[in-house]
């Protein structure tokens, strides 16, 4: 049976600390590279613990990986703390980030400092991410102000591809990557303790890195940033509809699943499961005792 995290780091014995937002400054001020990975339920969660990863994002992209969706639209506040929850059951000690979904925030900012209390006191999060870039500061500053620590998300952000023009790299050209900058600096001033840059040109993720205080997780952005992220699916080859240039897969566990299902089904089948060692006995005396219940069988 599965069972919570006993405290060792899985590497040497030794007794891991909860990651914090110190320990996250300090890991971008020594120059120690932050990892991050998105986990979506109980078992995610507990593999990233004992992994040892620094930050766990309850992402939206569970509408896709998990759920099937075409985008990360079609989640809901209620969807992210049922799923943001199973997390906390399974992690004590990364950090713990919750993605505010589709029109969580966007509409109304005391609305969005009310949600992002809920992933906190209902979810057992540590801390929220949005996106957008300056025109989310004063949402991000009312966030802060409330207590509640904020991750941005500039470059592609998947709840605006459309304004986008779809799934594409950001900041290919001065101007743009200019406007990422400026994006950065208002995030930072606004409070946020991080910054996710999604699709993002590696010369210019550096760029922004070094222009900030606040630690940078990168994803398809590049090695100068102070962290990296990948969607838990795609890192262990999960999720097969497509794979995005920027994914190393570390595993093809959805190769080995549907392995596994069909030599379960094999033997089904011919009758080779279960085996006797997949069975329960019972004693011989009760079995006979059946035999002279006359309950209309021999045993």
């Amino acid at each position: 049976m599965s069972t919570l995290p006993t405290g060792k780091d899985g590497k040497d014995g030794t007794e891991r600390k909860k990651v914090t937002l110190l320990t996250l400054r300090e890991k971008r001020k020594q120059g120690v590279p932050i990892t991050m990975v998105t986990a979506y339920d109980y078992p995610s969660a507990v593999a990233g613990e004992r992994a040892g990863i620094d930050i766990l994002l309850v992402g939206d992209s569970l509408a896709m990986v998990v759920l099937g969706y075409e985008n990360t639209l079609q989640v809901d506040m209620d969807d992210m703390l049922l799923f943001a929850s199973a997390v906390r059951r399974g992690a004590a000690h990364p950090f713990l980030v919750g993605d505010m979904p589709f029109l969580s925030y966007q509409a109304d900012r005391a609305e969005a400092v009310r949600n992002a209390g809920r992933f906190l006191r209902e979810a057992g999060m540590d801390a929220v991410k949005l996106e957008g870039g300056s025109e989310m500061a004063p949402t991000v500053e009312a966030i802060v102000r409330a207590g509640i620590p904020v991750m941005g998300h500039i470059g592609l952000t998947p709840q605006s591809a459309s304004m986008l023009g779809g799934f594409r790299v950001q900041g290919k050209t001065a101007e743009s990557a200019r406007q990422l900058l400026d994006d950065a600096r208002a995030l930072q001033e606004a409070g946020c303790f991080s910054l996710v840059l999604e699709s993002v040109p590696a010369r210019v993720a550096q760029w922004i890195t070094e222009q900030l205080e606040m630690p940078t997780i990168g994803i398809g952005a590049g090695k100068g940033c102070s962290g990296q992220v990948l969607v838990y699916h795609d890192l262990v080859g999960m999720f097969d509809r497509f794979t995005p240039k920027f994914v190393k897969r570390y595993a093809e566990t959805h190769a080995t699943l549907v392995q596994a299902l069909a030599a379960y089904k094999d033997d089904v089948e011919a009758g080779r499961f279960p085996a006797d060692e997949h069975t329960y006995a019972i004693d011989d005396a009760e079995w006979q005792k059946l035999a002279h219940a006359k309950m209309g069988f021999a045993p």
